[in-house]
């Protein structure tokens, strides 16, 4: 059963990529298509409800510039009031005093009864010490305290300008509880000289503020009035005001550039739409804050769209199931014959039928499996033929001028009475044509390829003398490591040959040695030198003629690779006049 469940889906795997993919685009097509729905209406309930709540916006709007409206006529009254002037700027004895109070106070009356719609106390303090208020109940401060307070110093840094600022007194004793205050407030002074005389006050409660917009808030839809250092001066949140909502301060910039003064954002963790309007008359924000979670409530049933989303589905995916089923499976025959067809060697022919794109695959099979076994058998030859050419064109062969030249150097020592030296040349050269017959594929030991380089150098010398010294430097752990044979001589016969026709003397170093699982090995002259190709690591130029080898560098450099791969090979690094330096590197084995 384990065997025959990965055969089932290696055979069927076009089908379950089909049928995957038309899972995933079903799924996502209905996912998104089902969270656009939602979003739409949300959308669409959102820009109803916004354009209800404007107008709701604009009636609370109108209330406060109604109390505005208020408070303005009643400070140009008291601007306007000689009386008041006069008491706030006469000194008096005590007994006058008390008969310009009283007048004081019928002025005061009057002028309050323009507010009786709300429920305001009036406060009027002059430079003489004289204050006067219609209601202390609302305002729950001594005048000295009153006289030092940020109101009266912010009333008297602007003494044009009627300023609604924001006062809250905690209740110390327990008894009456904490009182909160908005406080309007003026500079009493002349018109054309600007002399300030005292200063009046308009206070009203919070919860009393409060009422010109709480019969249009309701649960998840909030009021916040904040002055301009984000401190929340009234809201339908008691127990927000006095706090800073820097978190709705920061959405002005944004609102005050969208067109209907509406976004979505968030607000004390929850997504909220937040609209805003500007009171220049308060010099504050008025934000209407709504939770959409709690706005929207169950205007829409997104339990019920997601189950109607996941019942389609699930049909759609039964009909893709078995179409997908129904059109591969012709397909899946085909490959189960085609992968088995190595079982026969090629002659078993697969079924053509099915869809008529799987009888064409079926029918080309066929024509293939013909045509196979001829194929294989002309480029298995053609290889074969190739590598004996290549290796027939890598074989290093001895050049007559070399041997010419030798044996006629070997016959003047002899008539010159050099038998011993004679000898030994005539033992190099025999060693050097025992190791260099044979196939290129053989391979010696360091130690030997070492021992050939010698006695070419050996014979060489006797030739031309020995201007040119020869080093060797061979790591003792790789004498026994195996190379291709006369691997290293093309590159001491160039340096003989080719790198010292200016320079008169110098030296030849070989050197070997291992790094990591590479061996590397070094021919490095201090001979005339020559450019060198960076693309290649190769001469850029060929030689007229090798005197030993009838390959070149490069072919060497294709030897190793036809070998051993391609990451190894050959690197000349060299300048004219500083000499060259030939590396080889090969796997240490």
């Amino acid at each position: 059963m384990k065997r025959i469940l990965p055969n089932s889906l290696k055979y069927n795997g076009l089908f379950m990529k089909m049928f995957l993919f038309t899972v995933l685009i079903i799924i996502t097509v209905s996912a998104v298509t089902t969270w656009a729905a939602i979003r739409m209406s949300e959308q669409f309930f959102i820009e109803r409800f916004s354009i209800t709540n404007s107008k709701v916006m604009n009636q609370i709007k109108e209330n406060l510039e109604s109390f505005n409206y208020s408070i303005v006529l009643a400070s140009n009254n008291l601007l306007q009031n000689g009386t008041i002037k006069r008491t706030l700027t006469a000194e008096e004895s005590d007994f006058d005093r008390m008969g310009s109070l009283f007048h004081l106070g019928q002025q005061m009356n009057r002028i309050k009864s323009n507010l009786d719609a709300y429920e305001v106390g009036i406060i009027v303090t002059g430079m003489n010490g004289v204050s006067y208020a219609t209601d202390r109940a609302y305002w729950p401060i001594t005048d000295d305290e009153l006289k030092k307070s940020p109101i009266t110093k912010n009333t008297l840094l602007y003494p044009k300008r009627l300023l609604f600022q924001y006062d809250y007194r905690p209740d110390i004793t327990g008894e009456t509880g904490d009182e909160r205050f908005i406080v309007a407030s003026r500079a009493l002074s002349v018109p054309i000289s600007g002399f300030i005389y005292g200063s009046m006050y308009f206070s009203i409660q919070e919860k009393d503020f409060k009422k010109f917009y709480s019969n249009y808030t309701s649960n998840g839809n909030d009021v916040f009035i904040l002055n301009r250092e984000g401190v929340i001066v009234s809201s339908s949140q008691s127990e927000r005001i006095g706090q800073n909502a820097d978190d709705l301060l920061s959405y002005t910039d944004e609102l005050e550039q969208t067109p209907n003064r509406t976004i979505n954002g968030d607000f004390m963790g929850k997504e909220h739409i937040i609209m805003m309007d500007y009171l220049p008359s308060y010099d504050m924000y008025f934000f209407n804050v709504i939770d959409k979670q709690t706005a929207l409530g169950d205007l829409i049933d997104k339990r019920e769209i997601i189950r109607i989303s996941a019942i389609i589905v699930l049909i759609a995916l039964c009909v893709v199931f078995f179409a997908s089923r129904r059109l591969t499976n012709s397909l899946s025959s085909l490959s189960r014959q085609i992968s088995s067809a190595s079982q026969y060697n090629f002659h078993q022919y697969v079924d053509v039928k099915g869809t008529e794109e799987t009888k064409q695959i079926g029918q080309a099979f066929n024509s293939m499996l013909d045509e196979l076994h001829e194929y294989v058998e002309q480029l298995m030859q053609s290889q074969k033929e190739k590598r004996n050419a290549e290796l027939a064109a890598l074989q290093q062969q001895i050049n007559p001028h070399f041997l010419y030249n030798t044996l006629a150097s070997i016959r003047f020592m002899v008539q010159q009475g050099g038998k011993e030296e004679a000898d030994e040349t005539i033992k190099a050269l025999i060693s050097l044509l025992q190791n260099t017959l044979g196939t290129v594929s053989e391979t010696i030991t360091v130690q030997e390829e070492i021992e050939n380089l010698k006695n070419y150098v050996f014979i060489n010398q006797k030739r031309y003398g020995s201007r040119i010294r020869v080093n060797y430097f061979i790591s003792p752990d790789c004498i026994g490591c195996s190379i291709p044979k006369l691997i290293l001589q093309p590159f001491i016969e160039n340096a003989f040959f080719h790198g010292f026709n200016h320079k008169t003397d110098g030296y030849i170093n070989v050197l070997v040695w291992k790094e990591g699982d590479s061996l590397i090995c070094e021919v490095e002259d201090n001979g005339d030198g020559m450019e060198v190709s960076d693309d290649t690591k190769l001469p850029a130029t060929k030689r007229k003629k090798h005197l030993f080898s009838g390959i070149g560098v490069r072919n060497v450099h294709e030897r190793i690779q036809l070998i051993y791969g391609e990451s190894y090979g050959v690197q000349i690094t060299s300048q004219p006049g500083e000499g060259t330096k030939v590396r080889v590197t090969m796997p240490a084995r």
